[in-house]
């Protein structure tokens, strides 16, 4: 099988990860983010020349504060958004594998796919900063989802969200408790996940990360998912 092109997998992250509402203006892709954080709230554009003081206007309309999201290549705008003072953030890659070379049956009681999440796991990820806005992204995505809660040492372990687009499932929110990691719930959490979607007819697992998230890209090399773009946010200091 093709590995899933750049485009198909933001349309991936895009579809799992949903923003409240978006709109085009002058060559802009402007997201209400409603609090969920940066992916959910970055203006895009495939225009290198876009007029940015209309995308800040924009966003300033949402009561949000000017944010962009950078592809891989897109030289030209991240110079010119270095002119009026905004710096790169969050550098990120987005990994991939086939599933069926993640997907794993998770052992008897180590991982539950369910929809909608438990109270302890939402408990999770609040220790982890994915708070109520995040949990309504993960609520307003269509299609086939599923939150996954993994048990390690007979205990609530980590959590986090699968969902599906155009065959491509989206992992995210993936959280493991402090005192329980180095123990495999992350491995558990990623095959059990491909698992699950590979029920729901999935040919591909990706997700995103931060560059410098090195424990959760070791793993992902380990499984054999291979990065296949990039992208990076530029925003002003406060």
């Amino acid at each position: 099988m093709t590995v899933p092109d750049s485009d198909a997998l933001f349309a991936a992250l895009e579809g799992t990860w949903p923003s409240q509402s978006r709109s085009v203006t002058g060559g802009w892709t402007i997201r209400d983010g409603a609090g969920g954080g940066k992916r959910v709230s970055a203006a895009t554009t495939a225009d290198e020349g876009a007029d940015i003081a209309v995308a800040e206007t924009a966003m300033r309309a949402l009561a949000q504060t000017p944010l962009f999201m950078l592809r891989e290549g897109q030289t030209g705008l991240a110079q010119r958004l270095d002119a009026r003072g905004y710096r790169c953030v969050d550098p990120t890659v987005i990994y991939t594998a086939e599933i069926s070379t993640i997907a794993q049956e998770p052992p008897a009681i180590s991982l539950y796919p369910v929809w909608p999440p438990l109270a302890i796991m939402c408990g999770i990820w609040a220790e982890g900063g994915i708070g109520p806005a995040r949990l309504k992204v993960m609520a307003r995505c269509h299609g086939p989802k599923a939150g996954l809660i993994a048990r390690s040492d007979d205990r609530a372990a980590g959590a986090a969200f699968c969902a599906i687009h155009d065959g491509i499932a989206m992992v995210h929110a993936v959280e493991v408790t402090p005192a329980l990691r180095r123990k495999g719930v992350a491995r558990n959490i990623l095959q059990g996940a491909a698992f699950w979607a590979q029920g729901q007819g999935a040919r591909w697992l990706a997700l995103a990360v931060t560059e410098g998230n090195g424990p959760a890209r070791a793993l992902y090399d380990a499984l054999g998912m291979q990065v296949v773009t990039r992208y990076s946010y530029r925003q002003k200091e406060d």
